[in-house]
C-alpha cells in the first residue's frame, strides 16, 4: 500500500520518524511534511503563495507551507505513484475534543477522504513521549485495521494514545469528541503603548454529564479512536425546519 505520511510538528519530529519506520515495514511510505512546526493550522492552505518543496531523501520531502499543503502537494504533484491512504502524525500532544477543529494533524489528514482507504490521524498525550516506539508500532497496527472500514468518502479516524507502556494500556475505546467549556482566557505576555501580545493556552475543561468521550478514555489509560464525519451538510430530514425559518418566513 502507498501511504502519504505527514504531520504538523515538522518532518524531523520524533513522532513522524518512528511512525514512518513502523509503517514502512509493510508499506511504501512517501513522507511529505512541514519544514517547521505548524501546529494549530487546521486545514489551512497557502493560497496563491509560493511554497518551497525540498527533497531531503528518496520519498522524503520538506515543505515550507502548511500541513494541508503537504497533503495536497503529495497527492497532486510531487508523488508520481497513486496514493492509497493518508496517515498524519504521530502528533506530540493530544488532539481531543473540540481541539480537532484547529488541529493541523487532523487538518492534514482531511485531504485523504477521497482515497481508497479512510485517512487516520495519530496523536499522543505528551510533548516529550517516553513510549513513542511502542505507540508507533500500535499505530501501524491500527492503520492496517482501518483499511477494513467501508470506503465512506466523508470519514476520518482520529486516534489518541496515552503516553504509557503496553502493559499499562487498558485497551481501545471507540469514543465521541468531548464537549469542552469556554477556552482559557488568552494570556497577556507584554504590552506597550501601541500593541499588546497574547498567547493562547489549552482548551476548556470537559463539560459535565458526558460519557464515553475521548478525553475520558485518555484519562482512564485507554487508546481513544473517534470516527469523524466530514459530511458538513445538515441531514436532509432537518431541511423542512430550515425552510420554515429561511424560505417560508
Amino acid at each position: 500500500m502507498n501511504i502519504l505520511l505527514t504531520n504538523d510538528d515538522g518532518y524531523t519530529a520524533v513522532g513522524i520518524e518512528e511512525l514512518s519506520s513502523a509503517l514502512g515495514v509493510s508499506n511504501n511510505i512517501f513522507l511529505v511534511a512541514p519544514k517547521t512546526n505548524c501546529s494549530g493550522m487546521s486545514a489551512a492552505i497557502s493560497l496563491h503563495k509560493e511554497i518551497e518543496v525540498e527533497e531531503i531523501a528518496k520519498n522524503t520531502y520538506a515543505v515550507s507551507g502548511t500541513p494541508a499543503d503537504c497533503s495536497y502537494l503529495g497527492l497532486l504533484s510531487i508523488i508520481s505513484e497513486p496514493i492509497d491512504m493518508i496517515v498524519s502524525g504521530i502528533n506530540l500532544g493530544a488532539n481531543l475534543g473540540e481541539d480537532v477543529f484547529y488541529s493541523g494533524t487532523v487538518g492534514a489528514a482531511i485531504a485523504g477522504r477521497r482515497l481508497n482507504y479512510v485517512p487516520v490521524a495519530f496523536s499522543v498525550a505528551a510533548y516529550q513521549p517516553k513510549h513513542i516506539k511502542f505507540i508507533a508500532k500500535k499505530a501501524a497496527e491500527i492503520t492496517q485495521q482501518a483499511t477494513n472500514l467501508p470506503a465512506d468518502k466523508n470519514l476520518l479516524v482520529n486516534v489518541n494514545f496515552p503516553d504509557l507502556p503496553a502493559a499499562a494500556i487498558q485497551g481501545i475505546k471507540i469514543t465521541s469528541l468531548g464537549k469542552q467549556e469556554i477556552p482559557d482566557t488568552p494570556q497577556l505576555i507584554k504590552k506597550n503603548q501601541l500593541s499588546a501580545f497574547y498567547s493562547f493556552g489549552p482548551s476548556g475543561t470537559l463539560m459535565p454529564n458526558q460519557t464515553n468521550t475521548d478525553i475520558q478514555a485518555i484519562n482512564e489509560h485507554f487508546i481513544s479512536i473517534s470516527i469523524l464525519d466530514y459530511n458538513l451538510t445538515a441531514v436532509a430530514s432537518d431541511w423542512g425546519l430550515f425552510e420554515e425559518v429561511f424560505v417560508n418566513a
